[in-house]
């Protein structure tokens, strides 16, 4: 017999009863009826009970037994009674008899429980990460995780990929975020960088006749954590495709991500085919350019109904500026005064003034004497037309102060506008849309969440596509990327040379899902002369390229193929697949959200004797 086990906890069926078996694994729980002692034991592959009676030798050391001690059980098998069968449990229908017990490690008083998972504190879970990993739900996520992964590298090998490494230490690259610097011993002054993203040596890989490549690549990016952002290091599907278009990054990528999702999905309904949105659309119809299309809710812009309207205020905005933009946000099944308010009160509570509303209502209308009841004096005498229209004795009529002072004219063209009936509401945004297109995007996602619009059994895909190739960074008063650098502007390098470069659009694209970006991705640009030229926009002198990104520029000079390509976030496809809202629920030891290993101690103090090494000195940061 082995020395540990003849099967693992997850093993014994009914098939097994009879048998002579050794079990080892933890103690998950134990329970005291009546003088027997039912002793849950777990391993990674599940959980087996064990039975000790007092007329048995173990017994007194199954006494002493504390959970998440480590034991070894010899014993028989037996069939559970009908009654005490357990169709939770694979092995429910077995329990094994003790006859011998062997305690192989003692567990102190533990900082947190493994049974039942109740909520703990993340300080505590991430410190005694090891413990956390025990529970049942974090266990079960790390092994569907590797489970993704293998899936996805098979997918990419049968899609025709290769898989290579690229290296970790290398030169700072314009990512987006801030480098993880490593100080070289042997080059005093000089330093590493952690990549980002493998992205210069992804376009090296095309330029030296790879092909098709993936990895599943670690990046280290040094920026705040998110609940969908891990701090300081993240896995991503990066790939690249030589002599593609775009359309046919689509239409390789669309198949693998669907299949995936398809297969760990739990049966939610995946997106056939998912839809292109440009940048500008999606920001204009849900604020962001992640859109959850789960909810169905798609804002219009509705300036010209309030222009030169009786709603002052945002009548005086329009007036004001040329700019200003009034979004009207539909609410299907929200025309309650009731709804309405508490939308303004979030509204409120989110740091803004409001949020103006109609919501409409059937009223009854008068044939005999032409009164529309429940409405003023001055909107019974509007356009006299109504009563030839509305011969069903009924009309549509909208409530709230901003109908009361647009009126019903200005009322019912927004409800005409939007397809509205009896029962919706509208609310209002106002101002410019740079400015407020982000708590748009909120109230859209609070709206279609407190109204249940939102359909949680699916898995909404869609590409955003024709993303502006710059943008203008106030900080620094001057033109940046807004994207990839490295990407291939639409018009090549006329548009670079002709157009205002905040017009100029780039071969750059996004897959979101459920409202969650989970790759960027684009067109690469393969020609040394865009190149100089597109990063001279940004404020990049010739010089500085080829200090930074000379080994890229020199390739792009000994012939390149077109190419692109895209990098999906492991962590953030793991996450939704989980049905979890935070990566650390889906990473086996990630940081916490000030970027600190608190089972490791990271970052840490090095010693003297290393700084000397590395030719470095600590200056303590200057304060106020």
């Amino acid at each position: 017999m082995h020395i540990y086990r003849t099967h693992n906890c997850g093993a014994l069926r009914k098939d097994d009863v009879g048998k002579t078996v050794r079990l080892s694994g933890w103690v998950h729980r134990v329970r005291d009826h009546g003088g027997l002692l039912f002793i849950d034991l777990r391993d990674h592959y599940g959980l087996t009970q064990a039975v000790a009676d007092p007329a048995s030798p173990a017994f007194a050391e199954a006494e002493k037994l504390k959970p998440e001690w480590v034991v070894r059980v010899d014993g028989e098998v037996v069939a559970r009674t009908p009654e005490t069968v357990n169709p939770n449990l694979p092995t429910g229908t077995v329990e094994v008899r003790i006859k011998s017990l062997d305690v192989l490690s003692e567990a102190k008083e533990l900082p947190l429980p493994v049974f039942g998972e109740p909520d703990y504190p993340e300080e505590t879970r991430l410190k005694y990460r090891f413990l956390d990993l025990r529970r049942d739900t974090l266990h079960a996520n790390v092994m569907k995780r590797q489970a993704i992964i293998g899936s996805l590298r098979n997918r990419m090998r049968e899609a025709g990929f290769y898989e290579f490494q690229t290296p970790i230490l290398t030169a700072s690259s314009p990512e987006g975020a801030r480098d993880y610097l490593v100080p070289s011993r042997v080059h005093p002054g000089k330093f590493y960088a952690l990549p980002q993203a493998p992205q210069q040596f992804k376009q090296l890989i095309m330029i030296a006749g790879f092909d098709r490549y993936f990895q599943i690549a670690p990046c280290f990016r040094d920026e705040d954590a998110r609940a969908d952002r891990s701090p300081g290091e993240f896995y991503q599907l990066d790939l690249e495709m030589s002599f593609v278009t775009q359309e046919d990054v689509f239409d390789t990528v669309e198949p693998i991500l669907r299949g995936l999702f398809e297969e760990f999905g739990g049966g939610k309904h995946v997106t056939k085919k998912f839809p292109r949105i440009p940048y500008a659309e999606a920001i204009r119809k849900y604020g962001t350019d992640k859109p959850d299309l789960r909810n169905p809710i798609a804002m219009q812009d509705v300036t010209e109904q309030f222009r030169g309207s009786g709603f002052k205020l945002f009548a005086g905005m329009i007036e004001m500026d040329a700019n200003t933009r009034i979004w009207a946000i539909p609410a299907k099944g929200g025309g309650s005064r009731a709804f309405c308010d508490r939308m303004n009160a979030w509204a409120q509570e989110e740091g803004q003034p409001g949020l103006g509303y109609i919501f409409f209502r059937e009223e009854q209308f008068d044939v005999s004497n032409k009164t529309l009841l429940g409405i003023s004096r001055k909107q019974q005498e509007w356009d006299g037309s109504i009563y030839q229209r509305l011969k069903a004795n009924s009309y549509m009529a909208g409530s709230g102060p901003v109908a009361k002072n647009i009126g019903p004219e200005g009322t019912e063209a927004i409800r005409r506008q939007l397809g509205l009936i009896n029962g919706d509401a509208v609310f209002f945004v106002a101002g410019l849309p740079n400015a407020f297109a982000d708590f748009a995007a909120r109230a859209r996602v609070k709206i279609g969440d407190e109204l249940k619009l939102t359909a949680k059994d699916q898995f909404a895909f869609c590409w955003i596509v024709d993303f502006p190739m710059y943008e203008w960074n106030d900080e620094e008063e001057r033109i940046d990327f807004s994207h990839n650098p490295f990407s291939m502007p639409q018009g090549g390098l006329e548009a670079l040379e002709n157009k205002d470069p905040l017009d100029i659009l780039a071969y750059q694209y996004d897959v979101v899902c459920n409202g969650v970006e989970l790759s960027s991705g684009a067109i690469r640009n393969h020609k040394p002369e865009i190149m100089e030229k597109a990063f001279a926009i940004a404020g990049y002198p010739k010089e500085e390229l080829e200090k930074r990104f000379g080994g890229m520029l020199r390739a792009l000079q000994y012939g390149a193929p077109p190419h692109g390509g895209i990098a999906p976030g492991i962590d953030r496809m793991v996450m939704l697949l989980c049905g979890e809202e935070n990566l650390r629920q889906v990473v086996m030891f990630p940081m916490n959200q000030q970027a600190e290993d608190l089972l490791m101690g990271a970052p840490s103090e090095v010693s003297p004797k290393q700084l000397k090494e590395l030719h470095l000195r600590i200056m303590p940061p200057v304060k106020g």
